[in-house]
């Protein structure tokens, strides 16, 4: 019959239509992911800006036993989130002296509240040497004696300290043991007659490690000893009657590295 279709023929223009359709489809598909993707990256970019935005700074203070002095500053979304964190400065730098023979001990403060003026304060929480430090006490030919304990002050707060001594030979291992006894025994002695923030002070002026160098001096004349490290169990009261200040300047329990030992004159 003339004008008709064939069925053969009718089939392929489906196929090529449907074919026509897909890709229109496909196209119009990925163009709005395309779209999509682009307003989400353009969202995040304002998400993270309005972020922010929206963080005001605070201002972290030392606690009372280092006269309230300036930490530095940190922001926050909100003031609570600042709660719990902890801190770190070097002694010459809560103290105001610049003294570089405290640079080397890193104080460690939690901020416990926030006050007036945007103002965060914190509590002392314990101490370590720098590392660098601690390496160039162990060199060659010397004893290194490491020792880790707890004491507990007059008030009943717990300190876990970690001490470090150093010889100019190298020793027995009986002796060691021995001074690592008397050393144990002498801080935990002197930590029982002293309040909480006065352990801090003597600890970190270097007063404690120049009675644990007298005390072993019958036993065998030690080079150096320090409390390298500290950490505070529990709280340590305040004292506003008489706040113990730390000194600028610590109490030596050796004699300078840079400088030789007095040596006796030849007759």
């Amino acid at each position: 019959m003339r004008g008709a279709t064939s069925p053969i023929k009718n089939a392929m223009r489906c196929s090529n239509l449907n074919l026509i359709y897909a890709k229109e489809i496909a196209r119009r598909t990925e163009m709005a992911k395309e779209k999509e993707g682009g307003e989400k990256k353009a969202q995040k970019g304002r998400t993270i800006k309005d972020k922010w935005k929206l963080k005001e700074w605070y201002k972290i203070k030392a606690p009372s036993m280092f006269q309230y002095a300036d930490i530095g500053e940190t922001p926050a979304e909100e003031s609570e989130k600042l709660i719990g964190r902890v801190t770190e400065a070097t002694l010459s730098e809560v103290s105001g002296s610049g003294d570089a023979n405290t640079s080397h001990i890193k104080l460690r403060l939690k901020i416990v509240g926030i006050g007036e003026n945007h103002v965060a304060n914190t509590k002392f929480v314990g101490h370590e040497f720098t590392s660098d430090y601690i390496r160039r006490l162990a060199r060659r030919k010397r004893s290194k004696i490491d020792l880790s304990f707890d004491v507990t002050s007059k008030d009943g707060v717990v300190f876990t300290m970690k001490t470090v001594a150093v010889s100019e030979h190298r020793l027995q291992t009986r002796l060691k043991a021995m001074l690592r006894h008397k050393i144990q025994d002498t801080l935990t002695e002197e930590a029982a007659k002293r309040a909480g923030a006065d352990l801090v002070r003597d600890m970190l002026n270097g007063e404690l490690s120049r009675l644990a160098a007298k005390s072993l001096a019958p036993l065998y004349p030690l080079k150096k000893i320090d409390i390298r490290a500290s950490n505070v169990v529990g709280e340590i009261p305040e004292l506003p009657s008489a706040q113990p200040e730390i000194p600028m300047e610590p109490v030596s329990s050796d004699a300078p590295e840079s400088e030789p030992l007095p040596t006796q004159p030849s007759s």
